[in-house]
């Protein structure tokens, strides 16, 4: 009979041959260190003061400033990288331990100088639709992280597979002992992985909330912040892309100024952070993305986000005020089809695997028709007419 000591020792071996194999095969000696992580980027407050700052930022926030003509965007090239980090033929960065979150695979990771970015690799389709979506919103004069496509990215430090390595080892209890095995040299390599640097400013959080709701873009007083306008076309644009899990956290409320002796933030702004779920690509790509129309009532100038249910969606039935739709349209009026083309092909939104989703013509006919719906048109009516009237 097998004794209990035997398979201790069993089990133990094999956790050991796991953690073994683990270990990242690829080695570099660095001449330049990686500088220590910068520290996290917060607005500092103290809890006590938290929810009242953060109300009065939220009250303030702008979510769009005027862009460059859209026309003149290259929506197939990374965004701009001043320091360069990321845009070598190969980027290397140094692994940077942290909690086990999310359901995608993903983990932080060190530059050269000290910035910490996060990285997505692997099958998941969140890599093409951050990528497309930030570009989108980023173009049109919304905010968005800036999303890096890197095509050969060297990890310092990285475990084979970090995200599901951490899984595993946690539930083991090995992370931290089989992570300090890992000699500095050593590296692991992703292809075709997705960098996020984030939008500039410091966020804005409080113990009893985290992000915002959608429903709270209501608050902002346009004398101060966002007018109706640019509110409403945030909504309109988000139902382009269709960003469908919407749950506060999703978003983000930062400030775009130095800390001073006050802890009100001068210029906050209200950003979409997670872009992960868009175009449909997490239920069907482009077939679903296509059914999804931008109007519930076009006549009413109504707008849902019920063709991908979510249990923890804030985007609640809104009317579109006229101002707010030609704002959209006028940024779209400008975009051509090669652009639109390049934009999905670049992406890889095209390599997605489902039916119909490789061909880049059908995802600019869907993305000119989206443009069509919110372009062409009577006017809308006026919101105040319709604030009283019955549901959608």
């Amino acid at each position: 009979m097998i004794s209990r000591l035997s398979v201790v020792a069993g089990a133990c071996a094999v956790a050991v041959a796991g953690a073994a194999w683990l270990l990242p095969l690829g080695r570099e000696t660095r001449q330049t260190p990686f500088a220590g992580p910068r520290k996290d980027s917060r607005w500092a407050v103290d809890d006590s003061r938290a929810p009242v700052v953060r109300e009065i930022a939220l009250r303030q926030a702008r979510v769009w400033a005027p862009p460059p003509d859209p026309s003149t965007v290259d929506l197939a090239a990374n965004p701009s990288d001043p320091d360069g980090n990321l845009s070598g033929d190969v980027v290397r960065c140094r692994y940077l331990d942290g909690p086990h979150e999310g359901t995608t695979p993903k983990f932080n990771c060190v530059l050269p100088n000290g910035e910490i970015v996060k990285v997505k690799y692997g099958s998941t389709t969140e890599i093409q639709g951050e990528l497309a979506a930030s570009r989108f919103l980023t173009a049109l004069g919304f905010g968005a992280d800036r999303m890096f496509l890197v095509h050969h990215l060297r990890c310092f430090g990285c475990l084979r597979s970090p995200y599901y390595a951490a899984w595993l080892l946690d539930s083991l209890h090995l992370r931290q002992a089989v992570q300090s095995l890992v000699p500095d040299d050593r590296y692991s390599d992703f292809e075709w992985a997705a960098v996020e640097r984030r939008f500039e400013g410091s966020e804005i959080v409080s113990y009893d909330r985290q992000g915002w709701g959608w429903w709270e873009l209501d608050r902002i007083d346009p004398s101060r912040g966002a007018n109706w306008a640019e509110r409403d076309a945030l909504r309109l644009a988000s139902k382009v892309i269709a960003h469908s899990d919407n749950k506060p956290s999703n978003q983000r409320l930062v400030c775009d100024a130095v800390r001073d002796a006050s802890d009100i933030c001068p210029r906050p702004f209200a950003l979409i952070h997670d872009l992960g779920d868009t175009f449909g690509l997490n239920n069907g790509g482009l077939a679903q993305w296509k059914k999804a129309e931008i109007w519930k009532n076009r006549e009413r100038c109504a707008v849902i986000m019920r063709e991908f249910p979510d249990d923890t969606a804030t985007f609640p039935e809104r009317y579109i005020s006229e101002e707010g739709r030609q704002l959209l349209a006028r940024e779209l009026r400008t975009l051509n089809d090669a652009q639109i083309e390049a934009f999905f092909v670049s992406t890889r939104i095209t390599r997605v695997s489902s039916s119909g989703n490789g061909n880049a013509d059908a995802w600019v006919q869907a993305m000119r028709n989206k443009i069509r719906e919110i372009v062409d048109g009577p006017p809308c009516p006026e919101t105040t007419a319709l604030a009283a009237s019955p549901a959608l």
